[in-house]
């Protein structure tokens, strides 16, 4: 069930109802900053990983 214009705007309204105009850009901030990290500490650990698997001889999984 997709979510319709009108639902959207009932969810902007009740967060800006909320957090206030004034609060909403370092929200949004924050939002952003904690995306990026997650993504950059999933590479990091896709990294490793394939680095351990690099280490491990021949035939050995």
């Amino acid at each position: 069930m997709p979510i319709g214009t009108m639902e959207m705007c009932m969810i902007a309204g009740v967060v800006v109802l909320l957090f206030g105009t004034s609060k909403l850009p370092k929200l949004g901030q924050n939002l952003g900053e904690g995306i990026r990290n997650f993504k950059r500490s999933m590479a990091d650990s896709e990294r490793e990983a394939l680095k351990e698997q690099s280490k491990l001889p021949e035939g050995k999984v």
